[in-house]
């Protein structure tokens, strides 16, 4: 059996789920750039992409507005169109039919 998950504070777990999601960011964009959003999309339904609309839509209701692109800098950790042009790949047919397939899946559940 698992152990029980320790209460944290409020403040504790601000610190704690924000440390998770640096290391997240730089789990995908230093150590797996590889990783192309597509793939995420296929396997998990989001990418960096919907990071930082989420990252945008939090900053908002902390009365902190954001434009797309300052939102997109933060989860990328350098301008979109740089990273795009130093990580992005075209996607192949498979990818898109398998992307396309994802998407139809998660409109009928």
């Amino acid at each position: 059996m698992a152990d029980a998950i320790p209460t944290l504070s409020d403040d504790a777990r601000t610190r704690v789920e924000a440390a998770a999601f640096r290391r997240l960011l730089s789990h995908l964009n230093e150590a797996r750039p590889d990783v192309q959003n597509i793939d995420l999309m296929i396997l998990a339904g989001f990418c960096r992409n919907c990071l930082a609309d989420w990252y945008r839509d939090a900053a908002d209701a902390e009365g902190a507005s954001m434009d797309k692109a300052t939102a997109r800098q933060a989860v990328y950790g350098m301008p979109f169109a740089d990273w795009k042009a130093q990580h992005q790949k075209d996607a192949t047919p498979e990818q898109l039919a398998a992307f396309e397939a994802a998407q139809k899946k998660h409109a009928d559940g």
